[in-house]
């Protein structure tokens, strides 16, 4: 049996690559690397009247002669010299329609490498819309290979595309190639143009609107500002219903599998480290979905282009420059697909400060401990109109920790990393009213992948910890309740012993041995420190075990008199947690991406002293003025 042909799927940023590449494969997509090389592989499966095609997804590049590892690769695949990589049978050339004079020279050059080629105009109906126009049939005729107009996300030409691609033997070739130097490229690429009757489309109207505001050197900053304001409250405001329904249901199964299967060390291992353990993190789901909704949302409709742009001349005083910005801003998400984006960083050096300061950009992973703590310690109390006290401490922590960033960076670059800046090219696209199945499908891959961590990581994790937390097993004091035993099982477990040893070190920070223990569950992943609380206040020493977590926190323990965590502990770990490199995942990446442990293990010292350092000072200055 003959393997299926495979094609490669070769555009610029912001050409509609990815939408047309879902619309073919759909969510048959396998991601990877290339074989040695840490650049992301994307290979999808397509559907064609002559069977399947593996379509392969090549990182965008404005050009085949390469400025940074990502475009290298591209390239390298397309010639056939990446090692363990078959060259590609076929490259479909993606294209906007509205800006052709900009892309025809990319297929000039794919054309050049040998490689059967055929053009994608994408968004050829806002093309229409904007008043333009191109003769499909004289282009390709002028081009000398196939030319298909799509519209990816209403699925507009994608059979058209299917049955192209389903015989590439059929497909035209120029007689001659087009010049492979610069300026001969854009100039073949302006004759095709003209020849095809092609009409310029007139510049958006709403565009030029909005970016009369949004680009504006004062109005921009601004309200760019005032939306993470509003964001970042209605992150507590709009997620907390369905929050408190799925803490509810945990604590509900939990409750009921030990009141019908018995009081077994087996069935307590279920209810408290795998229901309550897991479920103490998952119930952050509805925030975390907003938080990707949103910022998927503003990346299809153009706006997070304008957002690089703006902050491009603070990252310019940083001695950073856009594509950091945007390597930084993918770290939002998590902080290892950040460090991976800067496989477009040209700049060795800028590459490497964009990695050291990559971690203190505020992941989803830190949500729930923020969550947690911002609810049972800052009250919900209005401060102006809509917005409440907890929304703006929590889009403080975000600032602190992107503000912190730079400052590093800029400290870097200004002594350990000196050296000069590329110049950076940002094309600005239109505005765009996204598809809702495309951020959909986005929003659903990373609901995927927190879902997969739930169940591998934090499930590994904690599991881990009911072990340590339960053995070895010690006698109850005599007439002492079922929740009162439990909690001196605790607190003579290995767990408990781990956490004493740890107190010299963060007890000046207000953390007792409890909260030692949830530090070190965290290190596996943030969300962790939430799963190891929910187990280690399971049973708070009293009858009462249908208190949430946060509510545990801040009540008094009659052992000791005092709650668990007082305000300026709690101020103390959230701080802490912006700044703390707690995430081996973020480690291992670091050493991958830098080639040895030299420069993890300097993010870890110099973000840990950072950590305990801002921690203390905050505890302290709580202490005085707060109690």
């Amino acid at each position: 049996m003959n393997p299926a042909p495979r094609m490669a799927l070769v555009g610029s940023p912001n050409s509609g690559k990815t939408t047309l590449f879902n619309a073919l494969t759909g969510l048959r997509a396998k991601t990877g690397n290339y074989p040695g090389v840490t650049v992301e592989r994307k290979l999808g499966s397509v559907s064609t009247p002559s069977g399947p095609v593996d379509l392969l997804d090549l990182p965008g590049t404005y050009s085949l002669l390469p400025i940074s590892e990502d475009e290298a690769v591209a390239v390298t695949v397309l010639r056939g010299e990446l090692e363990g990589e078959d060259r590609p049978d076929a490259a479909l050339v993606v294209a906007d329609a509205t800006s052709l004079e900009r892309s025809l020279p990319l297929l000039a050059e794919v054309i050049g490498t040998g490689v059967p080629a055929c053009l994608v105009l994408t968004m050829v109906d806002e093309l229409k819309a904007r008043g333009g126009s191109v003769d499909l049939f004289r282009l390709q005729r002028e081009l000398g290979v196939p030319v298909v107009g799509v519209v990816g996300h209403r699925g507009v030409g994608i059979d058209d595309l299917r049955a192209l691609m389903a015989d590439v033997k059929k497909w035209r070739q120029p007689a001659e190639p087009p010049p492979f130097d610069t300026e001969g490229r854009f100039a073949w690429a302006d004759r095709a143009l003209a020849a095809s009757a092609r009409r310029q489309p007139a510049e958006s109207e709403r565009t030029r609107r909005l970016d009369r505001v949004l680009l504006h050197p004062l109005a921009g900053p601004a309200i760019f500002l005032a939306f993470i304001t509003i964001f970042f409250q209605a992150i507590f405001t709009w997620a907390a219903p369905a929050m408190e329904a799925m803490e509810s249901a945990f604590d509900a199964l939990a409750d009921g599998l030990l009141a019908s299967a018995g009081d077994s060390l087996p069935m307590h291992l279920l209810a408290d480290g795998v229901v309550r353990g897991v479920g103490g993190v998952l119930v952050f789901l509805p925030q975390i979905v907003l938080l990707f909704t949103v910022i998927f949302f503003l990346e299809a409709c153009g706006y997070m282009a304008r957002a690089a742009f703006v902050i491009d001349r603070l990252m310019g005083w940083v001695g950073l420059e856009g594509r950091c910005f945007i390597a930084l801003l993918s770290s939002y998400a998590c902080a290892v697909p950040g460090i991976l984006a800067t496989r477009s960083i040209p700049s060795p050096r800028d590459r490497l400060a964009t990695i050291l300061v990559a971690p203190l950009t505020t992941c989803s992973a830190r949500l729930p401990v923020y969550a947690l703590l911002i609810t049972a310690f800052v009250p919900a109390r209005p401060v102006l109109g809509p917005f409440t006290l907890q929304g703006l401490t929590l889009m403080g922590l975000y600032f602190l920790g992107a503000t912190s960033a730079l400052l590093f960076a800029a400290l870097f670059k200004r002594g350990l990393l000196r050296g000069a800046s590329m110049p950076f090219y940002l094309e600005l696209p239109p505005y765009r009213f996204p598809s809702f199945m495309a951020v959909g499908v986005q929003v659903w891959r990373r609901v995927k992948l927190f879902l997969r961590r739930a169940g591998t990581v934090i499930l590994a994790a904690s599991v881990i910890l009911w072990f340590l937390l339960n053995f070895p097993r010690t006698a109850a004091p005599a007439g002492a309740s079922a929740n009162e035993a439990r909690q001196s099982v605790i607190e003579n477990s290995l767990a408990a012993d781990l956490g004493h040893a740890m107190e010299p070190v963060f007890a000046p920070l207000g953390f007792d041995w409890r909260i030692d223990i949830g530090l070190i569950g965290s290190f596996a992943a943030r969300e962790v420190m939430v799963a190891t609380l929910a187990q280690v206040y399971a049973y708070s020493g009293e009858d009462d075990d249908t208190a949430g977590l946060g509510i545990i926190l801040r009540r008094t323990d009659p052992a000791t008199g005092k709650p668990p965590l007082d305000l300026p502990g709690a101020l103390a770990l959230l701080v802490f947690f912006v700044y703390a490199l707690q995430c081996v995942s973020t480690l291992a990446v670091m050493r991958r991406e830098t080639g040895g442990w030299k420069w993890p293990v300097f993010a870890f010292g110099y973000m840990f002293v950072a950590a305990w350092s801002l921690a203390f000072a905050v505890h302290e200055v709580a202490a005085r003025w707060l109690q």
